[in-house]
């Protein structure tokens, strides 16, 4: 019965070691001490309370000690709080000592924040960069197209890392300047023959200035012929004139029509003006004889002079028919 209450103590103290060797990280410790790096239990247990990872401290920290860099607790642990990679700030900063390159921590730490890869800006410091652009397409004075692709090779201004604009704006503005110097070529064949005018004409306009990066050199890697887009705009432009004076045209064969049909219906006016106006010639005559103005002498005369008229009128329509046959 003696045994139980032991067994109970030694079951009590298993979870309070499992637990406090949880809570403290004694295997981190230990291997700090051994690499140089004094650290305590309470500084340990305090980042716990701080919800900060010691090993994300620790292992960054004996780096550093063995790279002979030195480094404060306090300003690693302030740097994971704020948000930063500091493995990552704690690597760049040995690449940039073996490289010679002047990079403080706080410097590193606010490229970090800034949302930079801070290692790879002191890598692409060391060793350059090459940014190739897509194909941009130009216009030479003679209308001809001209496509042109580049290589940027680019160094990182760890200076200018935080708000340095990005590739991005490197590739816009080299594209401008490659559209600019193609626009402003006489023809596309001396463009062709020195497509290195391209490359001296963008470097001089200091495209890097307010960017992350410093250009070493801008290479032409192919230049090719595209569209003939003077002539096309020609041909457009052609076509364009062409349809407005078929419209015009219409538009005057239209009123030509309309002024057709409103002679036409005026004639037809006259004539049924002429129509009723005979119509009314038997009632005239009638009142002219009922009055006494009109006598038979006179209306045989009349009716000689029409019947006249009929037959002369009658032979120039058997004429006419005979010149058309």
């Amino acid at each position: 019965m003696d045994a139980i209450p032991i067994i109970m103590l030694l079951a009590l103290l298993l979870i309070f070691l499992s637990i406090f060797f949880s809570f403290v990280p004694v295997g981190l410790w230990v291997t700090a001490i051994f690499s140089g790096v004094k650290i305590s239990f309470l500084t340990l247990i305090g980042m716990r309370f701080r919800r900060v990872k010691p090993i994300q401290i620790v292992n960054p920290m004996i780096k550093a000690t063995k790279a002979g860099i030195k480094l404060g607790i306090d300003k690693l642990e302030a740097h994971y709080l704020a948000g930063g990679n500091v493995n990552t700030v704690v690597d760049a900063l040995i690449a940039a000592q073996r490289a010679n390159i002047n990079l403080e921590f706080e410097q590193a730490a606010a490229i970090d924040l800034a949302g930079r890869d801070v290692l790879e800006a002191v890598q692409v410091s060391v060793n350059p960069k090459v940014i190739e652009t897509p194909k941009i397409a130009a216009v030479s004075k003679d209308g001809i197209e001209v496509i042109a692709r580049a290589r940027v090779t680019v160094r990182a201004n760890i200076e200018r890392l935080v708000g340095g604009a990005g590739e991005e704006t490197i590739i816009a503005r080299v594209g401008e300047g490659i559209v600019t110097t193609v626009g402003s070529s006489t023809s596309h064949k001396s463009v062709l023959e020195n497509p290195d005018i391209i490359s001296k004409t963008v470097l001089e306009k200091g495209l890097d200035s307010g960017t992350a990066f410093e250009i070493l050199s801008i290479d032409i890697a192919d230049v090719d012929i595209g569209r003939n887009i003077g002539a096309k705009l020609q041909t457009d432009q052609a076509e364009a004139d062409k349809n407005i004076a078929q419209a015009k045209a219409e538009e005057r064969r239209a009123m030509a029509i309309a002024q057709e049909q409103e002679m036409k219906a005026k004639v037809e006016e006259m004539k049924a003006k002429v129509i009723e106006a005979e119509a009314r010639i038997p009632m005239a005559i009638a009142k002219a004889f009922d009055d006494g103005n009109l006598g038979i002498m006179d209306y045989y005369n009349m009716k000689n002079i029409m019947a006249d008229t009929n037959m002369r009128e009658s032979i120039s329509d058997i004429t006419k028919e005979q010149d058309e046959n």
